[in-house]
C-alpha cells in the first residue's frame, strides 16, 4: 500500500511539475498575435521552412567578354576622333578578356518549362565601352586614349540550371535596382521549386526586427541573420546589421508576423557598402617563388582597384519597390504579386 502511495504521488509530482514548466514556458514566450514583425529569435523550430525557401535560392553568375584596342601614346587619339577615323588600324595591339561577377536569384515563377528569377540589376550591369586615358607624370587626366574596350557578348547562368542554366534579362531597373532573368527550357521537363511564401510590407518593419538573409557568399549557399535599422529612413527602403561577404547581393530578406511559420518575403539585398582603393601589385608569372618583402621590386607594376567591405552596415531594397516592379511586367509573370499576410502552403 506504501508503495502505490507513493509512485502516485511521484506521478502526481511529475505531472504538477510539467504543468509549471509549461506555464513558465508560455508566459516568458507568449503566442504574439499582434499582426506585427516579431523582434525576438524565433522559439520554435522553423529548419523546414527555411530548408524549403532555400531549394528557391540560386548562385547567380555573369561574365562579361571584351575586346580592347591598345594604343601608344604616340597615336595622339582622342574621343573626338573615334567617329572619324578607323581607330581599330592605330592599335599597337589587340586584348580580349573578361568581366565576372556573382550573386544570388530566387525562383519566383515556374511553369511549363519557363523560369523566372529575381535579383539586384547591378550583378549583371557590365559597361557596353571603356575608356581609359593616358596620365601626365603628375598622374593627372589627359584627354589621349590609352586603350578602348567594347563588350562583345554576356552571359548570365545559374550553374544548375538545364541548356548550360543560361538565362535572359527579361526586364531591368537599374535605377530600383532589380532585374527579372529566366528562360523557356526545351530540352527536358523543368520546373524548379518556387519561392512559395508572401511577400510582405517593409513599411512595417520597425527598430529591432528580426530578419533571415539566404545568399551566395563565395559561391556557397548560406543562411544568416540580423536585425532592422533606420527602417524606411528612404522610401521602401531598411538597414540590417547582418555580416556579408561578396555574393549576398540579391539576396531576400525574410521577416517573421507573428510567430513561426509565418515567413514573409520584405526585401532585397542591395549592397554593402565599401570605398574604393587602389593598390600597386608586381607582374604574378606561374611558378614564380613568393616576392621578398625586403629586397626592392624592379619589376612590372599594375594598378589595382579593390572594394574592402564595410561589414554590419547593408542596405536593402524594400518588397513595397519589389512588387511594383515585378508587377508593371505582367507579361512576364502574369498572376503578378501581391502583399499578403496569408500562411505560407
Amino acid at each position: 500500500m506504501y508503495r502505490k502511495l507513493l509512485l502516485a504521488a511521484i506521478i502526481l509530482g511529475m505531472l504538477v511539475l510539467q504543468s509549471c514548466s509549461s506555464m513558465i514556458y508560455d508566459s516568458a514566450y507568449p503566442a504574439l498575435k499582434d499582426g506585427r514583425y516579431d523582434s525576438e529569435f524565433p522559439y520554435r523550430s522553423s529548419s523546414d521552412q527555411l530548408e524549403k525557401i532555400s531549394t528557391t535560392i540560386k548562385l547567380l553568375n555573369c561574365i562579361a567578354f571584351y575586346t580592347s584596342y591598345i594604343y601608344d601614346e604616340s597615336a595622339q587619339l582622342t574621343k573626338y576622333d573615334l567617329d572619324n577615323i578607323d581607330y581599330t588600324k592605330r592599335a599597337l595591339t589587340l586584348v580580349h578578356s573578361n568581366r565576372t561577377a556573382s550573386g544570388t536569384a530566387t525562383v519566383i515563377y515556374s511553369l511549363s518549362n519557363k523560369v523566372v528569377v529575381l535579383s539586384t540589376a547591378h550583378i549583371i550591369d557590365f559597361p557596353d565601352t571603356v575608356i581609359s586615358y593616358f596620365q601626365t607624370p603628375e598622374g593627372k587626366p589627359t584627354n589621349l586614349i590609352e586603350s578602348i574596350s567594347f563588350k562583345v557578348k554576356q552571359t548570365n547562368y545559374i550553374p544548375d540550371f538545364p541548356e548550360g542554366g543560361e538565362l535572359d534579362i527579361l526586364a531591368k531597373d537599374s535605377a530600383k535596382d532589380l532585374v527579372l532573368l529566366g528562360k523557356t527550357y526545351t530540352s527536358e521537363p523543368f520546373n524548379p521549386p518556387v519561392f512559395s511564401y508572401p511577400f510582405g510590407k517593409a513599411d512595417d518593419l520597425e527598430w529591432g526586427t528580426f530578419i533571415y538573409v539566404f545568399g551566395y557568399p563565395l559561391n556557397q549557399k548560406m543562411l544568416t541573420k540580423g536585425i532592422v535599422s533606420n527602417p524606411n529612413k528612404e522610401r521602401h527602403t531598411f538597414y540590417v546589421d547582418a555580416v556579408f561577404n561578396k555574393g549576398f547581393s540579391g539576396g531576400i530578406v525574410l521577416a517573421i508576423r507573428d510567430g513561426v511559420p509565418n515567413f514573409e518575403l520584405v526585401g532585397l539585398i542591395k549592397s554593402v557598402p565599401g570605398e574604393f582603393e587602389f593598390t600597386l601589385r608586381p607582374e604574378f608569372k606561374p611558378g614564380e617563388a613568393d616576392y621578398s618583402p625586403l629586397i626592392p621590386y624592379q619589376g612590372i607594376v599594375y594598378v589595382d582597384k579593390n572594394q574592402p567591405m564595410r561589414l554590419g552596415v547593408t542596405k536593402v531594397i524594400g518588397a513595397e519597390t519589389i512588387i511594383e516592379f515585378i508587377n508593371s511586367y505582367q507579361s512576364i509573370i502574369p498572376a503578378g504579386i501581391k502583399n499578403d499576410k496569408t500562411e505560407s502552403k
